[in-house]
């Protein structure tokens, strides 16, 4: 296949990091064009990748105003900016590489899915975990039936504390309102392996969550607002205390980056900026005062075909990583992604064995444990037209999984259970995936 020309819709950090790889595979893309808000970022991406001048623009709006310029459209703006890109570059007829979340709501998942369908383009929607040797390593042995079939998981999402206050009390996704709920907006990824992994369709689902430790009852009598106010009577105990997380470690780039908005387009912080951030921002809120709203824990139990279930437990309450338990008919299998370990009992010889999996120099943090490069890679091939890989996840099964997640948060506000098949079809959609 030759080159594909693609647009990038969001130059921050999402599409910053893709635009980086396909830089890398000269051969197989080209950067075209760019819309952001920010003009630095614009710049940075237009130096990157010799982008002409009259093809960057401030907006999604004025890109796609174009006429149809690239074959592939990066939509990696913010959550509640995916819908209304994404509509329009499929009525121009663009393929499209969507960040997760699809949208922020089940029917505009549903719209952009169906659009797709009738409009007859690609749409890959960057669940990167697929991608990663880990996760991949992981799905192989389960097509090996080296633990039989599947019975029953449990896996973990361990946010981590510093994790929770950064992102989702301080940061971008502090609010379902501004952004989506924490399973969209943090464990779609989870919902999507479970599936991806088991292979069947989820029947029926439960959840129950709530934020219970982040509220503002909770703050130690006399903490200001603010950290850097001064007068918090705990400031040198608080994991929280954003002077000591932002200002004080220099060696943080990303928390100090973010927040001073300079991650994206390369910057240094200064400690002035990082200060008056602290004082201006939302990160530099207590965590007990800030604006989130959104669960620091939350479990979700699932019920698949053939009487499979799974159990998701997600919670900040920890130092960070994700591990899941598999339980088959012929063995069990440990995975946990912060040690990059699996290891597999297997019933008849009653041996337990490590399984190698491939290093990444990518973290799961910066590059998603070489998710974020397999995924530009697969894309490729996915384009092509003779695709045999197992790992994309096109815009209807990744569809179908957001499902599972609206659905559970249906049961978590209503204290249902909930039929997935009725969900989908509620939206014009079968619950089969093959």
């Amino acid at each position: 296949m030759e080159q594909i020309s693609v647009i990038i819709i969001g130059a921050g950090n999402r599409g910053t990091s893709y635009a980086t790889f396909m830089g890398q595979m000269p051969e197989q893309y080209k950067i075209v064009g760019v819309a952001d808000a920010d003009p630095a970022r614009r710049k940075r991406m237009q130096a990157a990748h010799n982008t002409p001048e009259k093809n960057c623009f401030a907006s999604w709006e004025e890109i796609l105003a174009q006429p149809k310029m690239a074959d592939v459209a990066v939509i990696s703006t913010v959550d509640n900016m995916h819908y209304a890109p994404a509509m329009k570059a499929i009525e121009l007829g663009y393929h499209l590489l969507l960040e997760k979340p699809v949208a922020q709501t089940a029917q505009e998942c549903a719209d952009i899915a169906l659009a797709a369908k009738n409009k007859g383009v690609t749409v890959l929607v960057c669940h990167v975990l697929r991608y990663t040797p880990f996760f991949g390593t992981v799905k192989k042995l389960l097509m090996d039936k080296i633990i039989g079939e599947p019975v029953s998981v449990i896996h973990v999402e361990a946010v981590g504390n510093v994790h929770q206050s950064h992102s989702y009390i301080r940061g971008n996704w502090h609010s379902e309102k501004e952004a989506t709920p924490m399973l969209l907006a943090k464990s779609c990824h989870d919902l999507d392996i479970i599936q991806w992994l088991l292979d069947k369709p989820c029947k029926s689902v439960q959840s129950f969550g709530s934020l219970t430790y982040f509220r503002k009852e909770n703050a130690p009598e006399g903490a200001p607002v603010r950290c850097a106010d001064g007068g918090c009577p705990i400031a040198d105990t608080c994991p929280y205390n954003c002077i000591k997380l932002y200002y004080d470690n220099k060696k943080n780039e990303w928390f100090r980056g973010a927040c001073t908005k300079n991650i994206a387009k390369g910057d240094v912080p200064t400690d002035e900026e990082v200060m008056e951030a602290l004082r201006t921002t939302d990160y530099g809120l207590c965590v007990f005062q800030a604006n989130n709203d959104v669960v620091d824990h939350q479990v979700v139990n699932m019920e698949f075909e053939g009487g499979i279930t799974a159990s998701f437990s997600m919670n900040c309450f920890n130092k960070g990583g994700r591990y899941l338990r598999i339980f088959g008919t012929e063995g069990e299998m440990f995975a946990d992604v912060s040690t990059n370990q699996i290891s597999v009992f297997t019933f008849q010889d009653r041996q337990t064995r490590d399984i190698p999996v491939e290093e990444t120099e990518e973290s799961i943090l910066g590059g998603h444990g070489g998710g974020d490069i397999g995924i530009i890679k697969e894309l490729y091939e996915y384009l092509s037209g003779n695709y045999t890989g197992y790992r994309a996840a096109d815009i209807h099964t990744s569809v179908k999984n957001h499902f599972i997640g609206f659905s559970a948060e249906l049961s978590r506000h209503n204290g249902t259970v909930e039929s997935i098949d009725d969900f989908m079809k509620s939206y014009g959609f079968t619950n089969q995936y093959k």
